[in-house]
């Protein structure tokens, strides 16, 4: 095993996919640990099996059928990295590419990506059939202060014992609410049963910035 210095008689600092090639002279050393280094991936130079592969050059040409040695050569001349794009394919297809600069890409746009995500919760207010004024407020508050984060907001009206038989009286009030709220929401699941329950759904009319 021979250490930093006796690899190519100057001092580094290893990155990824790119070493020494700022302090050291021996190109040659800088392309064959870029080499190792990618090779630990799936699909991508040595670690790819096929005995023959269709090629593809690193600006979208057609280089034909060549031998995984060949194809390996070809992208190790060029500094680049051989990858497998198409394994099911016969003769499996692969693209002579820097793999490192493609994968730093892609991280970047699933990083990007998750950023503009919106997690949407689903919050819950409850109710009972004669439910009074006040404490429909009350809850009409809360409601209205989860619409405005962005959240969607599952009203559910609870009927216990025979109140079950009375069901026009939880839909009155699933429309009651459903018209305080009409200026921050709107309704995705209009009032249905569930068990005991009825519920509707109602989801911001605005995403939060």
């Amino acid at each position: 095993m021979f250490t930093n210095e006796e690899m190519c008689g100057c001092k580094y600092v290893p990155t990824l996919f790119l070493c020494i090639e700022m302090t050291c002279q021996d190109r040659s050393v800088t392309k064959f640990r870029r080499w190792l280094a990618i090779s630990k991936d799936m699909n991508v130079n040595e670690k790819i099996r096929a005995r023959e592969v269709r090629l593809i050059d690193s600006n979208g040409d057609q280089l034909g059928v060549k031998s995984r040695n060949e194809a390996l050569d070809i992208a190790q001349k060029r500094n680049l990295d051989l990858v497998l794009v198409a394994p099911n394919a016969k003769p499996p297809v692969c693209r002579i590419m820097d793999y490192g600069k493609y994968r730093f890409e892609q991280q970047k746009k699933e990083k990007e990506a998750r950023k503009k995500q919106k997690v949407i919760n689903v919050k819950e207010v409850r109710f009972t059939p004669g439910i009074g004024d006040h404490d429909f407020e009350t809850k009409l508050k809360n409601a209205r202060k989860f619409l405005e984060k962005g959240d969607k907001v599952k009203a559910a009206v609870r009927f216990r014992g025979r109140a079950i038989t009375h069901k026009e009286l939880g839909k009155e009030v699933l429309d009651r609410f459903a018209e305080e709220v009409k200026d921050l929401g709107s309704v995705e699941t209009k009032p249905k049963m569930e068990g005991r329950n009825m519920f509707m759904v109602v989801a911001p009319l605005n995403e939060k910035k």
